[in-house]
């Protein structure tokens, strides 16, 4: 069986008002459908949601799912904890984005 890449990821808004949490097998791909509101009518494009905050990588999407599960069951408090102990790591990946998106 061949190994996949798959991502969970927290994505948030320009005023982090919003907290979104998914799993994608495309991390760039999908940052790139959150900040073009690719689904018009998605709740990421209602709610402005464009940029990641947070991903892990997994090669198993039973996985990830759970693990986006488990953050979703998190409160608020405990997810800008996460997000905040990988910060040096997301802004590497925003900044290598930017000349792709």
């Amino acid at each position: 069986m061949q190994s996949r890449d798959y991502y969970i990821y927290i994505a948030t808004n320009s005023t982090n008002s919003v907290i979104y949490i998914g799993v994608t097998n495309d991390l760039v791909r999908r940052t790139w459908e959150h900040k073009n509101k690719f689904f018009e009518k998605s709740f990421t494009a209602k709610y402005h949601i464009n940029k990641i905050v947070y991903f892990e990588h997994f090669e198993d999407i039973n996985e990830a799912i759970k693990r986006e599960k488990q953050l979703k069951r998190w409160h608020r408090e405990w997810k800008i904890n996460l997000i905040k102990k990988r910060k040096s790591r997301i802004q590497r990946f925003n900044k290598r984005l930017e000349w792709i998106i």
